[in-house]
């Protein structure tokens, strides 16, 4: 037997069939001695049959999911090599349950030898060893190698050999069916079905179910959550099958959600669990249903949320194109087409609509800045859709959304809106309430339709009640598009991100959260209403004169809350009782304040007889519509008593209580019934009186009993407890004290230890249930007085809000006139008309960084007058032309802002717009060079300027040839002059530009059409030693030297660069000097294509 074994070793393994190396594994573990038993082993070392995986075909999802609901097209069928391999395993089964006799004919003589060598030994094999305990020992060996570890049709020894050995034990396994034939049914527990039912109904969700102390996920989502939350994925055993899944304390929720919905924009659906009965607790069950789901635009009041911006939830519908969606007719004829717009801030409750065309789409998202857009579904396979593509292109998070998925609003109450401003408080104070409602177009209210269904779809229980909205007009505003919006850094900054080197950043001097919203929300879209911004300049310069007024003002805001997203959650159905607190907190602060202004008006009137009601008008119409609120903050002072404990962070009070939970108290340490010290006064009601009247009695008769059993029984270490292990229980602290209660019939000894003993007493458990019913009384009655006061404050929220919205006002002004102080900044006069001459004026975010460094910025002088729009700008790199553009259009945002502006003096005309088209980026990932990007960006400006627009552009036409660059750079000009006849400044390297616009050396003006032209210029100063300077002052005049080898020399560019840079610079300006009639053919030139018709 071992020569055939040696034999069998020796054939070449290529001519062995997978059949033949399994018959000659099975045969070799029949072998009946060790030897032959150990040398068989050896020889088919290696020859295991492959794992084949369980998983069914069946189970493989169809179809993709992704977050915003839209479905994936399916893959092609993809099986793994799954049949391949199960239809070799079923030939193997086949072919082993016949005789022993060769399947096949082959030539091959050592697999013929080896055959009958193979039946020789089942001979040999069957007659050394008859024993039946054998046998089953074989068979057991068998089952477990073949047929346990294959996972496919068991082969056993009977399957082999003819004659069969009966054996004693369990039942073999029949063959198991292929995985892609068999189904295993889902596990049918209540949790597990809770759990299905809600990922089927939500699959754009991420679906977190609470149990118990613990958010959970499951099944294949679970890997998932795993992997974005960077947490341990495990498994459950739900009815016999290993289930995924994993989790998270709940006390961790608020760190995950953001996460999931802040870091990662996913959709959270929040399964909560409520109690079947309440009072049996977790005994009775629990019924989990999906309460919300959270988005990155309806969050409500997470920490997580920014207090210092907006949260806004944008809803975008534009009018139906007449013509088909081609990428040609949405780029033109649909440029003028209308767009609604609605947008809300969940947790402030402010409600705007706008109707603006697709040309303006782009700056209105983002001045609006939300974090997340709804677009119907519709458009999600409309990649031509003008309002699609800018959504997308501008990096929005976009939710697609059908309204007719869930249930018609009732948008009755949202046809109209109420058409004012919502910044302006101080100049319209003559309409307390606002103006009348006015109907909303078309767009808007399906805008609105479609921002309210998708609120309603996912705040679900969380739903507010929705005012109407706030129509705002583009007359009202001063319109800054989105490329200007990113250029000058007016609410983030580019180098950093986030606010750091922004205009925000370098003027917030607010100190409440919802002023510094306010601000950035000015400084995005400033006012084009010249009443307006004079009485927000009059309410600054009124605080720059008084500085101990402002210093108290400031202080008593510093302690305000934020009262607009306060009164939010009241109406969202949450809020706790530190808010009810903030809310009386922060009205007194209001009472404070108006009483401060009240005595300075006073105080003012005795020092010098009388006041200027001009000085004072501003302030006096702000304090007029300050409502007195102090009777809904003297309720809310009677009924909450004082509290030194503190309640954990990110409770909420009041939410989804059981009826035996206070929404108001803190555990009493002194007390061992669980018993709460309580926060609303027992004055209150006479119910709560009453209650707690008895509840002291009933403590008075606990104390006595109490002392009554530590005499009667001798033992000074006896107390009456309760806990949830043994209930009420009388406990002793010393187990001497004990010996007269163990003998004592009226006492049962419930646990004893080395030292303690633990003993029911009838008396007082009789007495402690009086006390539990009565602690349960007064928490029923505490959360009924507590839905009270809520109720008292969403009644008041109307004019909660409009109190909160005039203190932010308070604080934006304050924070003007302290940057006014800190800074230098004087009061700018805003007209009517086109003028804009400001002096000495300066950069406000350079200034500071250069104050930080030591260093002083220089200041420029800007004049535009009707006889000098157009400013053209040259002067070496590095010698501040960007920064006076810049600087520039800054100015004339702070004034119509209501801000002071850094400068010696300043007289504005009303600017409707402000355009800029400075510095250098690409967009290769919409296939746009820098040159296409800055072609875009002027080309928008040519065609939106207005007369009243202020334009700024940076080196047009640099990022091509100089010809080509020369003639876009004299047309843009042209364009800007004759055209667009706006306010603007041009900065140029290209010298031969000021030749075709006719440049006047005596005048430093064009000449003949361009006479409007002015040219000025920067310098630099060279000293004898080769050493330089730049002196960022403007002239006027014309700079033929740019310097660039300067700047080059300043990077640190190699020396042998530079000389090489010298010498070629040397000839080319010789080669230019030869050219002597070039400048007068470049005048005539300009003048003739100024003379033709546009």
């Amino acid at each position: 037997m071992l020569a055939l074994f040696h034999r069998s070793r020796q054939c070449p393994p290529l001519i062995c069939s997978p059949r033949e190396l399994l018959i000659l594994k099975t045969t070799r573990r029949l072998a009946s001695s060790d030897s032959r038993r150990t040398a068989d082993d050896d020889a088919t070392a290696g020859l295991k049959k492959p794992n084949v995986t369980r998983k069914k075909y069946s189970e493989l999802p169809a179809s993709r999911v992704l977050a915003d609901g839209a479905v994936v097209p399916p893959l092609p069928d993809w099986h793994g090599g799954l049949r391949e391999s199960m239809a070799l395993y079923k030939t193997l089964s086949s072919t082993l349950t016949e005789n022993a006799s060769p399947a096949s004919e082959r030539s091959d003589l050592s697999i013929e030898s080896l055959r009958s060598e193979l039946d020789a030994g089942l001979s040999l094999t069957r007659a050394g060893n008859p024993r039946k305990r054998r046998a089953k020992v074989t068979q057991s060996s068998e089952e477990s190698s073949v047929g346990s570890a294959a996972g496919a049709s068991p082969v056993g020894v009977e399957d082999i050999a003819t004659p069969k050995v009966k054996t004693r034990g369990r039942k073999r396994n029949t063959a198991v069916q292929p995985p892609q034939d068999s189904e295993i049914p889902p596990p049918s527990t209540p949790l597990a079905n809770e759990i299905l039912d809600n990922l089927a109904r939500y699959p754009h969700c991420i679906l977190l179910t609470r149990v118990g102390q613990f958010y959970e996920s499951y099944f294949d989502q679970a890997a998932e959550v795993s992997r974005l939350l960077n947490i341990k994925l495990t498994k459950k055993t739900w009815s016999g099958q290993r289930i995924l899944m994993c989790g998270f304390p709940l006390m961790h929720l608020n760190k995950y959600l953001k996460m999931l919905v802040q870091d990662h924009n996913r959709f959270v659906a929040m399964c909560e669990e409520f109690p079947r009965t309440p009072a049996l607790g977790a005994k009775g069950g629990f019924n989990r249903r999906v309460v919300r789901i959270v988005t990155p635009g309806t969050l409500i009041d997470e920490p997580f949320l920014n207090p210092y911006e907006n949260n806004y939830l944008l809803s975008v519908v534009p009018a139906p194109s007449p013509s088909p969606p081609t990428k040609a007719v949405s780029d033109t004829n649909a440029s003028g087409l209308p767009v609604g717009l609605a947008w809300i801030d969940v947790s402030t409750g402010e409600f705007y609509t706008k109707s603006t065309t697709f040309a303006g789409l782009r700056d209105e998202l983002v001045r609006i800045g939300p974090k997340e857009v709804v677009l119907d579904r519709r458009l999600s396979g409309d990649s031509f859709n003008p309002a699609h593509r800018a959504v997308i292109e501008e990096g929005c998070f976009v939710s697609y959304f059908a309204p007719s998925e869930t249930p018609a609003a009732d948008t009755t109450t949202l046809a109209s809106a109420r058409q004012e401003s919502p910044d302006d408080l101080t100049s319209d104070a003559q309409f307390p309430d606002g103006l009348l409602p006015v109907p909303l177009t078309e767009e808007e209210t399906r805008a609105v339709e479609l921002l309210t269904a998708f609120m309603h779809a996912n705040l679900m229980e969380h739903m507010p009640s929705l005012a109407s909205p706030t129509r705002e007009m583009s007359s009202g505003r001063m319109q800054i598009d989105s490329h200007t919006v990113k250029a000058l850094e007016i609410r983030e900054g580019l180098r950093e991100g986030g606010t750091t080197g922004s205009l925000l950043s370098v003027i917030k001097r607010t100190v409440t959260t919802s002023g510094t919203r306010l601000l950035a929300r000015w400084l995005c879209s400033p006012s084009t209403s010249v009443a307006e911004i004079n009485a927000r300049q009059s309410l600054v310069a009124f605080f720059y004169a008084k500085p101990f007024l402002r210093q108290d003002l400031v202080q008593l805001l510093r302690d305000a809350e934020d009262a607009t997203r306060i009164v939010q959650k009241f109406l969202l159905g949450r809020g706790n009782f530190f808010d009810l607190s903030a809310i009386c907190t922060t009205i007194d602060i209001w009472a404070s304040i108006k009483e401060k202004i009240l005595t300075e008006r006073k105080m003012e009137q005795l020092d010098a007889g009388s006041v200027d009601h001009a000085q004072w008008s501003s302030i006096d119409a702000l304090m007029d519509r300050l409502s007195d609120l102090s009777g809904l903050a003297g309720k809310i002072r009677a009924a909450l008593a004082q509290r030194e404990a503190a309640i954990a962070e990110g409770e909420e009070l009041g939410e989804d209580l059981s009826p035996g939970t206070s929404p108001m108290q803190s555990r009493d340490p002194r007390n061992p019934l669980g018993l709460t010290e309580w926060i609303i006064k027992p004055e209150f009601s006479e119910h709560l009186t009453k209650l707690h009247a008895t509840l002291q009695s009933l403590l008075t008769q606990k104390d006595q009993l109490e002392h009554r059993l530590q005499t009667l029984y001798d033992a000074p270490s006896l107390t009456l407890r309760a806990s949830p292990g043994q209930g009420m229980h009388v406990h002793v602290a010393r187990k001497n004290h004990a010996s007269k209660l163990k003998n004592s019939e009226e006492f049962i000894t419930l646990s004893e230890s080395g030292s303690t003993c633990s003993f029911f007493n009838r008396e007082w458990s009789q007495l402690a249930a009086q006390i539990s019913e009565t602690t349960f009384a007064i928490s029923l009655a505490e959360k009924e007085a507590f839905d009270l006061l809520r109720s008292e404050v969403t009644a008041h929220s109307h004019l909660l809000r409009r109190n909160a919205r005039i203190i932010d006002e308070l604080d934006v002004t304050l924070a003007f006139a302290n940057l006014a102080i800190e800074m230098r900044f004087v009061r700018p006069n805003v007209t009517e008309g086109s003028a804009y001459h400001v002096v000495n004026g300066r950069h406000p975010t350079v200034e500071l960084g250069l104050l930080t460094s030591g260093r002083a910025f220089t200041p420029n002088t800007v004049t535009f007058t009707p006889d000098s729009r157009l400013h053209i700008v040259t002067g070496p790199n590095m010698a501040g032309k960007s920064t006076l553009l810049r600087q520039t259009a800054l100015i004339a945002i702070l004034a119509q802002t209501g801000s002071f502006v850094p400068a010696e003096h300043a007289e504005i005309g009303v600017v409707d717009r402000v355009f800029s088209r400075v510095g250098a980026k690409d967009d290769l990932f919409r296939d746009r060079s820098t040159f296409m990007v800055e072609m875009l960006e002027a080309s928008d400006i040519l065609r939106r300027a207005t007369s009243n627009s202020l334009v700024i552009m940076d080196e047009v036409g640099r990022g091509t040839t100089v010809e080509d660059g020369l003639a876009i750079a004299f047309a843009t000009a042209h364009h800007l002059l004759t055209v667009n006849g706006c306010r603007a400044m041009f900065a140029t390297h290209f010298h031969e530009l000021t030749d075709m616009l006719g440049y006047d050396p005596v005048s430093h003006k064009g000449q003949g059409p361009f006479a409007k032209v002015a040219f000025y210029c920067t310098d630099v100063d060279e000293t004898e030693n080769g050493f330089f300077a730049y002196s960022h002052r403007l002239r006027p005049g014309v700079n033929r030297d740019s310097h660039g080898l300067k700047v080059a020399q300043f990077a640190g560019m190699p020396e042998s660069a530079i000389q090489v840079a010298r010498s070629a610079l040397v000839w080319l300006k010789e080669r230019s000097a030869e050219r002597v009639n070039r400048g007068h053919q470049l005048h005539t030139l300009g003048q003739a294509l100024a003379s033709e018709p546009t």
